[in-house]
């Protein structure tokens, strides 16, 4: 596997108690940023040398990733990256509904604490505009980590975290990100603007709506591409 050095670049995250599970999650945010796309052999030796970490850490890692259904383990050929299947995304989203719908219901009276949304917002606006939809994507993602974490709760962002990094091994499969995450910008911004103005009730019914939406056009989209020979 080549071009690490951005990879290398995470090592000081790891300090001098590097164990199996900081790997986990510099790999976890690696594979929702986009940097190991859905299929990629992940290399023991490229992967270990860039953050300076031994084998057995590296392989525990991967096991705690597999099992957290990021990674795949092929018989005599290695540790890939997931490809999802179609019912794993329709999962994906009922999952989000179930959990971000719950965490906005029980935020109770404003006002909230929306700096990290804004910025969220604000990063996907100006990726847009610079044509960078991959940046419009992950902007899009930390929107929901901020969104989730305004319950407070370390459990709720651990399984967000894991669920919202499974949903990007599906952006990665569809060809046009324009098409899928733009229409999302003005609806992310109407949430925020909702919770900044302590409308609790609306920035619910705004979610729900919106992850309806999502969850029917991107199966739709998921599904098309994965049948597609090239896929």
């Amino acid at each position: 596997m080549d071009g690490n050095g951005e990879l290398a670049d995470d090592r000081a995250l790891l300090g001098r108690t590097s164990t199996a599970e900081r790997v986990a999650d510099i790999l976890r945010t690696r594979i929702a940023e986009g940097y190991f796309p859905p299929g990629t052999r992940l290399s023991e030796e490229s992967i270990g040398g860039a953050l300076g970490v031994s084998r057995n850490t590296l392989r525990e890692a991967f096991r705690l990733l597999t099992h957290e259904r990021l990674l795949v383990h092929r018989l005599n050929r290695g540790v890939f990256v997931r490809v999802l299947a179609v019912d794993d995304v329709d999962d994906i989203y009922r999952t989000r509904r179930l959990v971000e719908c719950a965490v906005v219901h029980a935020l109770g009276d404003g006002p909230f604490a929306v700096d990290g949304l804004a910025t969220a917002v604000a990063d996907g606006e100006r990726a847009a505009r610079a044509g960078d939809w991959k940046g419009v994507s992950t902007a899009n993602i930390h929107f929901h980590r901020e969104l989730v974490a305004l319950a407070g709760s370390a459990r709720t962002d651990e399984l967000m975290r894991g669920v919202l990094a499974e949903l990007r091994l599906a952006f990665h499969i569809v060809a046009d990100p324009r098409g899928l995450h733009e229409p999302y910008l003005l609806r992310n911004r109407e949430i925020l603007d909702a919770l900044r103005q302590g409308e609790r009730a609306t920035a619910e019914q705004l979610l729900a709506r919106y992850l309806d939406d999502s969850r029917t056009r991107i199966v739709d989209v998921y599904a098309k591409a994965v049948d597609e020979p090239e896929a």
